[in-house]
C-alpha cells in the first residue's frame, strides 16, 4: 500500500510576552502594517532563542524593540494558539520598566490602557488568552 504524503509540519515558535504593569494600566504595543498580523495589538516581546529563558528574552526585545530595561517578574500560564500557518508558545511574565522610556522601534503604536480600555483595540488572537488571564488576576475579568 502507498505511503500517504505527510502534511507540511507547521512551525512552532517559542514566544516571551511582558505584562508591563504601571498604575494599574498594561502597556500594549500595535504591530507596523509590514510585520506578519500587521496593525494588530499585543504584548510586547518576541522569539526566544535556543538556550534563552522567557526572562532573558523579554530583557533583551524589550531592550531592542522599546528602549527600555525591564525587571522580570511572575510568570502567568503558558498559552498555545495555532494560527494558519504557524503556532505559538507564548510564555508571559509580568514586568515593570526599571529604566528608560518607551521609544518604538518596530512597533507603530503603544499605549498604557487600562483594564477596561484593553478590550477595545484589536488584538493578535495568541495575546487574548493573556489578556484574560491578566484581567482575571486583577479582578477584572467579567464586566
Amino acid at each position: 500500500m502507498p505511503s500517504l504524503p505527510h502534511a507540511p509540519r507547521r512551525r512552532t515558535l517559542r514566544v516571551a510576552c511582558a505584562l508591563v504593569e504601571r498604575d494599574g494600566r498594561l502597556l500594549s504595543v500595535q504591530r507596523s502594517a509590514t510585520m506578519s498580523l500587521p496593525l494588530k495589538w499585543e504584548f510586547p516581546g518576541g522569539k526566544i532563542e535556543p538556550g534563552e529563558s522567557p526572562a532573558g528574552c523579554l530583557r533583551r526585545e524589550l531592550l531592542e524593540e522599546l528602549g527600555v530595561e525591564v525587571e522580570v517578574g511572575d510568570p502567568l500560564p503558558v498559552f498555545a494558539h495555532d494560527y494558519p500557518a504557524f503556532s505559538v508558545i507564548l510564555h508571559p511574565r509580568r514586568c515593570r520598566i526599571a529604566a528608560g522610556e518607551v521609544t518604538l522601534h518596530e512597533h507603530a503604536d503603544a499605549r498604557w490602557l487600562t483594564p477596561r480600555e484593553l478590550l477595545s483595540v484589536d488584538w493578535a488572537a495568541a495575546d487574548l488568552p493573556v489578556l484574560e488571564a491578566w484581567r482575571a488576576l486583577h479582578g477584572t475579568g467579567a464586566e
